[in-house]
């Protein structure tokens, strides 16, 4: 093929990949946030609204806010804020980006390491449409996914580079782009037993070659062998990177068991996990071939756990793992691509299990590459053989295999737009959940606070019993039962579903604001202090708690206290019209005027209405 002409091919792949990218997922400019770690993560987080400063960079990396170690991810978020505030549109945006960015750079990183164009150009496709990794695209919180992953590829360029031309400055560049991934998700502590694989196939860096000199064969292993033997050679220059995923998985654990995101052993026993690894990673396998009933939370019930089902999936994946290891000589993408798959898995996988899902789409965002891989280079091998024994013309194969691809990324492509747009807003996101899956508490908690933000709170309340129905245990529906009693002036009932949720969930300091509320609104002011003082022990940036506390402080007469409260409360939301309101008029109770005043011209900028009356208060 003549250079021109291939130079023109790659350039029409980029651009075919792009602009099926852009037409499965270009909808998401429209979507809204969703309540299920969205808020947490993004648009109820004050230190991501501040912005990038001294004081965030700090927090990012020095917290264990929501259980989790990223840093560089929080940074994106927080400069997302700084350019598009509010507008869920363009932090969706940001993650198709990273998404259309990983795309292209899996092509260009295969085709580079490989040598194969049209198996690259695949996987790239199947990557970039499989409905799987719908969930890491369209959800704003999982920017850790696409972020981390466009780490995950440079670094495997980086390293590509490094083994082609050894040197110090290629060797430390692969390993400083590595870090930057680890601090936007762990995830990627997986990626040095990953190069360890691509040493094997495709950089044949493991295998030994032939070569001849003065007329006579001899072998020898690629890259030219130093004084150390190659294997070994090859396994001490992954130490530094192996070091690197030992300290982060060890942050990752401390930050989770601190956070509570660690199941404990009295929750999911051993057997239930060992057994639910099996039936996931088989899950997976079948999703990857038939992506049916896609649903943004599984539920992990240990009673469906079928103990011979697992047993029959452990077999499966044993005598996969022995088929490829045989194969493995001579097909080496094959071991490549299963233990790619297999290896990258295991931190999520529920050995050490986190959340009380049984397995999530998004888990597949960096494992699924390892089977296509095992497609894109197996499907043609497999057809090939078939086609010949059908004595179809050799000419035809390649347009009999083509044929097949498109319509099987056609497919994909259509199915996962479908799968798209089903993260357009909760009501679409949780009711389609609660379709496809079977008492799925989380969708039905999350669907009943989607209600509520609509003052729907009877709804709200019907939604939120259906999820503590079917898992009496879930303090958060237990917590979001006790909000929408209080809005309907239901304030015993509050209380009951409070006290619910701090039994089950001691720290949760939602739950004990709105105890506090409760108290506060039938009067019990000392108690409703001890709840308030209780959420901000838990969550010192909690601004409603410190707002409330402030509030409490007041009907007490405690107004020093009552400021103290205030000032905390404005400055996590420096916009909150109400508390410079009720700051103004502590100052006041204390015959403070020039303060008020100052709280007063902060409130011309914010809320006319309230100046005007703060105004009036200081000129009683």
């Amino acid at each position: 093929m003549p250079q021109q002409v291939k130079k023109s091919l790659v350039l029409s792949i980029y651009f075919a990949l792009a602009v099926s990218t852009l037409l499965v997922f270009w909808q998401v400019r429209n979507f809204d946030f969703i309540n299920y770690d969205d808020s947490a993560m993004v648009y109820e987080n004050p230190n991501i609204q501040t912005g990038i400063t001294l004081k965030t960079i700090k927090w990012a990396f020095y917290n264990d806010y929501w259980c989790m170690w990223h840093p560089l991810t929080w940074f994106s978020h927080m400069l997302d804020w700084q350019l598009f505030g509010s507008n869920a549109g363009g932090h969706h945006l940001v993650n198709l980006i990273f998404h259309l960015a990983n795309t292209l750079l899996l092509f260009a990183v295969l085709r580079k390491i490989t040598g194969s164009l049209w198996p690259s150009a695949f996987v790239a496709a199947l990557f970039a449409l499989h409905p799987m990794h719908v969930e890491s695209v369209a959800w704003v919180a999982e920017r850790k996914d696409v972020l981390s992953t466009f780490f995950w590829l440079l670094s495997m360029l980086a390293y590509a580079r490094y083994v082609k031309k050894p040197n110090a400055a290629s060797y430390l560049l692969t390993l400083l782009i590595f870090a930057l991934g680890l601090m936007a998700k762990p995830m990627l502590v997986t990626l040095p037993f990953v190069l360890l694989l691509l040493d094997y196939w495709p950089l044949n860096r493991l295998i030994p070659q032939t070569i001849t000199s003065s007329g006579r064969q001899r072998r020898k292993f690629a890259p030219a062998a130093n004084n150390l033997p190659t294997l070994y050679r090859i396994v001490i220059e992954k130490v530094p990177f192996f070091a690197l995923s030992v300290i982060s998985s060890v942050i990752t654990f401390l930050v989770q068991r601190s956070g509570g995101a660690v199941a404990g052993i009295n929750k999911l026993a051993v057997h239930h996990r060992i057994a639910n690894v099996f039936l996931s990673y088989a899950q997976y396998i079948e999703k990857m071939f038939w992506p049916s009933n896609l649903a943004v939370f599984y539920p992990f019930d240990t009673g469906s756990i079928s103990f011979w089902k697992a047993a029959a999936c452990a077999l499966l994946l044993l005598g996969i793992s022995l088929f490829v290891v045989r194969l493995g000589r001579n097909q080496r993408y094959l071991l490549l691509g299963w233990f790619w798959f297999v290896g990258t898995l295991i931190p999520v996988i529920g050995i050490v299990q986190v959340g009380l899902q049984t397995y999530a789409d998004r888990y597949t965002y960096i494992p699924y590459i390892g089977l296509f891989i095992m497609l894109a280079w197996g499907l043609p091998q497999l057809l090939s053989k078939w086609i010949s024994a059908s004595s179809v013309e050799s000419p035809h194969q390649k347009i009999v295999l083509g044929v097949l691809m498109v319509l099987v990324l056609t497919a994909l492509g259509i199915f996962a737009n479908r799968q798209v747009s089903f993260w357009k807003n909760n009501f679409t996101l949780f009711s389609h959940a609660n379709e496809v899956t079977q008492n799925n508490y989380v969708a039905y908690n999350n669907l009943g606070t989607s209600y509520g933000k609509l003052g729907r709170w009877q709804d709200e309340i019907e939604a939120c019993k259906k999820a503590v129905g079917i898992n009496p245990d879930y303090a958060d529906a237990h917590c979001n039962l006790g909000f929408a009693y209080g809005n309907l002036g239901r304030w015993p009932e509050a209380i009951d579903a409070s006290k619910q949720a701090i039994k089950i969930k001691p720290d949760y300091a939602e739950a004990h604001c709105n105890l506090g509320v409760a108290y506060y609104k039938l009067g019990r002011y000392q108690e409703a202090i001890e709840e308030f003082r209780q959420a901000v022990k838990i969550r010192p940036d909690y601004a409603d708690s410190h707002y409330n506390l402030g509030n409490a402080y007041g009907k007490l007469g405690r107004h020093q206290e009552a400021i103290d409260a205030f000032k905390q409360a404005v400055r996590i939301k420096p916009d909150d019209a109400e508390a410079h309101y009720n700051l103004g008029v502590a100052y006041l109770e204390m015959g403070d005027k020039n303060s008020a005043l100052a709280e007063y011209n902060i409130l011309k900028s914010l809320n006319s209405e309230l100046a005007n009356n703060l105004f009036k208060e200081i000129n009683k």
